[in-house]
């Protein structure tokens, strides 16, 4: 039996990986500069309603474990078909790609502005998805060694240019300005959808877990671990802002983490900060381009998915899956080079579906405590339905608070709408016709696991039940 490879600090290094995106630096230099310090208590309630769904997902892969497709399996078992096409399809693989796209653009952006160098910025996106696309088609043990030297070089440069700034350290003048913004308490709930952002992805750890040692204890540790480190790092931030740069010039910035660099150690923390714009992308794209390449490879025994999505190369890595993602990686992040408004916009849509797919996790947990209660489980929630019921309730006012905008607000809503609408009828007859199956019917958890083994849909092929 194969050694598994993955100890707690690759745990943490990937909760981190898709956490720590350059997006998530604008939204906290934006947030800051609505509240100042005060912004760090939206980030506090928004890191514990994320840990809530960390909580729930472990326990999840603790009544299911060593499962490729993660939530999509869960939700399998516990709802049936039908949601899970719709959430997973939405929530994850268009919602991530799209938002991995524009992180690309907007570093390619950065790079060429601080080179100054007359070469297309796309180009820096091309060899960006290129390398960490050849990297992750060695497995998981170099998916691993980069996530770690990445996550590292990441968290610690933003802990070094957090302190600096938090301690007057930095060569730049520092502004007289206070604390707090003008804000009130509602101000601060109300950027929590903000703040929610800032700590997406940490549940990237489940559908590598098969890999993880000792999984009972560093799966959820690590997650918890991640966002808590997560957490603590962008608060000195927010004390390095209030020293160096204005609230409001802060709010209004596009790149508000290149204008505290530039503030704090002039031309050098510029290029401070765009490496570290370098590390944020190569670490978002190295776990995106990982597990959702293992997310469709579950989906694909199950399926839901072309089965080409889980074929392997011969270091075990479901090769097709990753090649489509790098690509559809590098084609919205084309497609965003000259629109980054709109694909922002497109990117708080896709958050709602994300959102979606973290209730359904918590309304997963409450179905199988339900149906499965005295099924083994290596871990489980405490506190009884408490934590997921709390975790339902706070998503849900998320996404009911997407925007502070009304307006867009309500076009996100309008967007969200339609596009489920879309999803729900290829679903229906995806399920119906391609897979065979009642569309609202929950599938037993032992077939969702027999589903892993390749034998189970060689059977279902040979009695005509797939095709």
């Amino acid at each position: 039996m194969e050694e598994k490879k993955l100890g707690l600090g690759s745990v943490v290094s990937i909760s981190v990986g898709l956490v720590v995106a350059t997006s998530c630096l604008v939204s906290l230099g934006q947030g800051a500069g609505s509240l100042g310090v005060a912004f760090i208590g939206a980030m506090v309630i928004a890191m514990l309603l994320n840990m809530t769904t960390v909580l729930s997902l472990s326990e999840l892969n603790a009544l299911m474990p060593d499962t490729t497709g993660g939530l999509a399996q869960y939700t399998l078992a516990a709802l049936g078909p039908f949601p899970t096409l719709v959430s997973m399809v939405g929530g994850y693989l268009v919602c991530n790609t799209l938002s991995c796209g524009v992180e690309a653009s907007i570093f390619s952006f950065a790079v060429a502005d601080t080179t100054g160098l007359k070469i297309p910025s796309i180009v820096y996106t091309l060899l960006m998805v290129a390398a960490v696309l050849v990297a992750n088609l060695f497995g998981v043990d170099m998916f691993a060694k980069i996530q770690n030297i990445v996550a590292f070089l990441l968290i610690g440069s933003l802990a070094a240019m957090g302190v600096i700034g938090a301690l007057g350290l930095g060569i730049g003048i520092k502004v007289g300005q206070p604390y707090m913004a003008p804000s009130s308490f509602n101000d601060v709930v109300s950027m929590t959808a903000v703040a929610f952002w800032l700590f997406i992805g940490a549940e990237y750890v489940i559908p590598v877990s098969k890999d993880v040692k000792n999984a009972r204890r560093n799966v959820p540790l690590g997650m918890l671990l991640g966002l808590l480190v997560i957490c603590i790092m962008q608060s000195v931030m927010v004390f390095g802002f209030h020293n160096y740069t204005a609230w409001d010039e802060l709010e209004n910035s596009a790149a508000p983490h290149l204008l505290y660099g530039y503030a704090l150690l002039g031309d050098a923390g510029k290029i401070w900060m765009t490496l570290v714009g370098a590390f944020a992308v190569i670490s978002t794209q190295n776990s995106t381009v990982n597990s959702l390449a293992s997310i469709c490879q579950g989906m694909a025994k199950m399926n839901m998915m072309p089965q080409i999505f889980a074929k392997t190369n011969r270091y075990h890595v479901p090769w097709f899956g990753q090649v489509f993602i790098s690509t559809a990686i590098f084609i919205f992040a084309a497609a965003s080079n000259d629109s980054s408004d709109a694909i922002s916009f497109l990117i708080l849509t896709g958050s709602v579906f994300w959102m979606i797919s973290y209730i359904l996790a918590h309304i997963d947990v409450l179905i199988f405590r339900r149906r499965l209660p005295k099924a083994p489980r290596s871990f489980k929630v405490p506190g009884g339905p408490v934590i997921p019921v709390i975790g339902i309730i706070g998503t849900a006012y998320m996404v009911l608070n997407i925007s502070t905008d009304p307006k867009e607000r309500m076009m996100i809503w309008l967007l969200t709408g339609a596009t489920l609408v879309i999803l729900g009828v290829y679903s229906f007859f995806w399920i119906r016709y391609k897979m065979k199956m009642p569309v609202f019917k929950s599938v037993p958890p032992e077939k969702v696991m027999a589903m892993e083994n390749d034998l189970y849909y060689l059977a279902r092929k040979r009695r005509g039940l797939w095709k």
